[in-house]
């Protein structure tokens, strides 16, 4: 239906260009309140979409932050896990240390009761009683010169320490001197004479020394008490190391430490997850799936005393079979300081995993922040609206509004003169 009232041209003029300046006013006040030129598919289609798909791809990048920062604190933790570990077992490397200290205290001495040499002999040679013990000849009829060995009975001495055997040959003109260096060549017994003239055979371990003259035959050695005798002077040829009762005391120290190995592992775990556990990590870096998918997998470790090889102290001097270690025994102690410094060195090739992960999930979590920014302002520059240009078009459209209500205003002046007529 058409309007029943007649306007003129210039005020119907007049009247759109004042329409048309309202409605960019209202586009205007609503770019300067939501601050995008772009709000709906209706302003740009191709802005709208594509910076929805960016923002879609920041809001999940984001989302994905959370699980990067939660797999950072579970490798940290493992990490820190691994630092106790470590000091742990230098803890327990300084109570091996201990135990060695007094080691002279385990050692088996096999001493003999009788001299080799008297000092009638010494005097008729003139050397002292040492040196001339040191050159009698073991083998021929015992005398000042000969200690008196038969080569019938013994043409060897068999040494015996733990499961460890050491057989050597008395050779004719073999002298005391020949036989403490071929026991100083076993590597389980050390041998020198005193200045009293008697044998003194010392174990280089803790377990039981034996040593007794014989001969083997068919494979099969055979001792001679009487023959052994000759060089003990009658006295025991097996002797037994002694106990500590200082590294007696140092077996709960060392095995609570152990104990804390494990309680530390099972303690470095962090939401639910603990490499030091075995458990496994999965740290996602983008927000694909399947083999598109950028991922991080950890594989945890399983870290505990039995790991890393490090049996319990036993409080013997006899040498334990597998990990344990008897603290009275000197080869164990050896066997305890090797397995410390082993565990030692897979702990370090542990941290040094677990610091390789950290730096590349680190490094990937930077990388996820700037994608997130970057993302945001290219979503941002295909939608926001410049505020500077939208507050001048604001004043302007102002002014326009204005010009426009006073043009139209002048446009009705000769409908006014009219009026005027009719009074």
């Amino acid at each position: 239906m058409s309007s029943s009232v007649t306007l003129s041209a210039a005020t119907r003029q007049n009247l759109l260009s004042l329409q048309d300046t309202a409605a960019l006013a209202s586009t205007n006040q609503g770019r300067l309140s939501t601050g995008k030129k772009v709000n709906t598919a209706l302003d740009n289609p191709t802005n709208y979409f594509t910076a929805s798909a960016l923002s879609d791809r920041s809001s999940s990048l984001a989302g994905l932050l959370d699980g990067i920062s939660n797999g950072i604190q579970t490798i940290q933790a493992a990490s820190k896990g691994v630092d106790t570990v470590t000091a742990l077992v230098k803890q327990m490397q300084s109570v091996v240390t201990q135990a060695q200290s007094n080691a002279a205290t385990n050692l088996p001495k096999l001493t003999g009761t009788a001299a080799l040499a008297t000092s009638t002999q010494a005097t008729a040679a003139g050397k002292s009683i040492h040196d001339t013990a040191l050159s009698k000849t073991l083998l021929g009829t015992a005398g000042a010169s000969n200690v008196g060995i038969t080569v019938a009975n013994a043409d060897q001495i068999k040494l015996k320490a733990g499961n460890t055997d050491y057989t050597f040959s008395i050779d004719a003109d073999d002298t005391v001197g020949d036989l403490v260096n071929n026991i100083n060549k076993s590597g389980i017994a050390t041998a020198s004479v005193d200045n009293n003239g008697a044998l003194v055979v010392v174990g280089t371990g803790s377990d039981a020394i034996t040593m007794q003259a014989g001969k083997t035959a068919s494979g099969t050695f055979t001792p001679s008490t009487t023959e052994t005798d000759k060089l003990t002077g009658g006295a025991a040829f097996t002797a037994a190391g002694g106990t500590s009762a200082q590294r007696s005391a140092l077996v709960d120290q060392f095995n609570n430490l152990r104990t804390q190995i494990d309680e530390a592992a099972k303690d470095a775990g962090f939401n639910g997850t603990n490499l030091l556990n075995g458990d496994a990590l999965k740290i996602a870096f983008n927000e694909k799936t399947g083999t598109a998918q950028s991922k991080l997998n950890v594989q945890g470790t399983l870290l505990s005393a039995d790991a890393l090889g490090l049996g319990k102290f036993k409080d013997s001097a006899t040498g334990q079979a597998g990990a344990d270690f008897g603290v009275q025994n000197n080869a164990d102690l050896t066997k305890a300081a090797d397995a410390l410094t082993n565990a030692l060195s897979t702990l370090r090739s542990t941290s040094s995993n677990l610091g390789s992960n950290l730096s590349v999930v680190q490094t990937r979590q930077d990388l996820t922040k700037n994608l997130i920014n970057v993302l945001d302002t290219g979503s941002s520059n295909l939608t926001n609206a410049d505020m500077n240009e939208e507050a001048a078009n604001s004043q302007a459209l102002s002014t326009r509004q204005s010009l426009s209500i006073s043009a139209l205003s002048l446009a009705n002046t000769a409908q006014q003169g009219i009026l005027q007529l009719l009074r």
